[in-house]
């Protein structure tokens, strides 16, 4: 897995090297449902929480202000996208709040990384649709979840409720960034909510644009 990381790693880093200083200006208009997801997290006080693929840091930054009692953690695959999330950090000066790393979501250790073993919360935004092992990425992400943690992803739907010219310009133009909506994300979540005895709440938004499901884990030790 490690050569399909780097070269994923290389990818990313191509497609973000230029992209990265004007993602959050362009993105803001097309990454819908983000901030939603942010609202739902609902962190406990002095929670901890990780966001898997974190790109240009915009979310983390967006939740600690939110949740200003939480400590906020999250890593990349892409170096590029970590300087600017670095960047951001500190411009917010919340260095002391954001921790940032770098890492694979399909395989990262947390400790490693953090020194830490489990979350309150971890998320995952537009990130699924980019990751080519997004199902294994989702397994894992579960795996760090304390017991009656959750783990919320949000990412491109089916536009099933959207004109059909619309669904076809819009995945036109995602595949030039190598972006590919995940139809199944839905019972891949159930599969690995059922297999922690936890509970899925899954829902479209906008017209079938975006999909959001929140994983809520049991709050028995798995």
């Amino acid at each position: 897995m490690a050569d399909a990381a780097d070269t994923h790693s290389g990818l990313m880093d191509a497609i973000y090297r230029n992209q990265r200083h004007i993602y959050d200006l362009t993105r803001k208009y097309y990454l819908l449902g983000r901030d939603r997801m942010i609202e739902d997290l609902d962190v406990p006080p002095g929670g901890t929480v990780l966001e898997v693929a974190c790109g240009t840091g915009r979310n983390l930054v967006h939740a600690a202000r939110r949740y200003p009692d939480a400590r906020f953690h999250g890593f990349d695959i892409s170096s590029e996208m970590l300087k600017s999330a670095q960047s951001t950090v500190s411009r917010k000066g919340l260095d002391d709040r954001i921790a940032l790393a770098r890492g694979d979501a399909a395989d990262f250790d947390p400790e490693a990384l953090f020194g830490i073993a489990r979350f309150d919360r971890v998320f995952i935004s537009y990130s699924v649709s980019m990751i080519p092992v997004w199902k294994e990425a989702i397994a894992h992400a579960a795996t760090v979840l304390e017991p009656g943690g959750e783990l919320h992803v949000v990412d491109f739907g089916e536009q099933t409720g959207l004109p059909g010219w619309f669904r076809t310009a819009l995945r036109a133009w995602l595949a030039k960034f190598h972006v590919a909506p995940r139809g199944d994300l839905e019972p891949v979540m159930k599969d690995v909510a059922d297999s922690h005895g936890g509970q899925l709440a899954f829902t479209s938004l906008y017209r079938d644009y975006a999909r959001y499901g929140r994983m809520t884990m049991s709050a028995a030790p798995a």
